[in-house]
């Protein structure tokens, strides 16, 4: 049976097809850290907001499709593919994703993933 953490991180990554941005920031607390490893983190609501809109508004489609989960306490590890239509483009991208959570929100969202799989598949 899946923990409570391990439901809030289901129910976020379940979100993302229906592209909503304040929905998505619902599941963060104020003070959030998202980092995808290769790149800075966004810290805190407005940085996140700006991080997802780089790549939301321009896609047709995501999916989060997770194929692994574990929890321990508050954090969870998902083995994941990100599944993001951009029209010309369509990444496949395999992602670790590591979530704290707190207060029954997401306090920080660390994606670990190999930068030259995604940008061989930009280009």
């Amino acid at each position: 049976m899946a923990s409570d953490a391990e439901k809030v991180v289901t129910d976020f990554c379940n979100a993302w097809p229906r592209k909503n941005i304040d929905e998505l920031l619902g599941f963060f607390t104020e003070d959030a850290v998202y980092h995808n490893i290769p790149m800075e983190a966004a810290r805190g609501k407005a940085a996140i907001r700006a991080a997802i809109n780089t790549f939301l508004p321009g896609s047709k489609s995501i999916e989060f499709k997770i194929l692994k989960s574990a929890a321990n306490g508050n954090v969870v590890f998902n083995e994941r593919v990100d599944f993001i239509d951009l029209g010309a483009k369509k990444i496949q991208l395999p992602v670790t994703g590591v979530f704290e959570i707190s207060g029954g929100k997401i306090s920080a969202w660390r994606d670990y993933f190999d930068m030259a799989t995604y940008t061989k598949q930009m280009s």
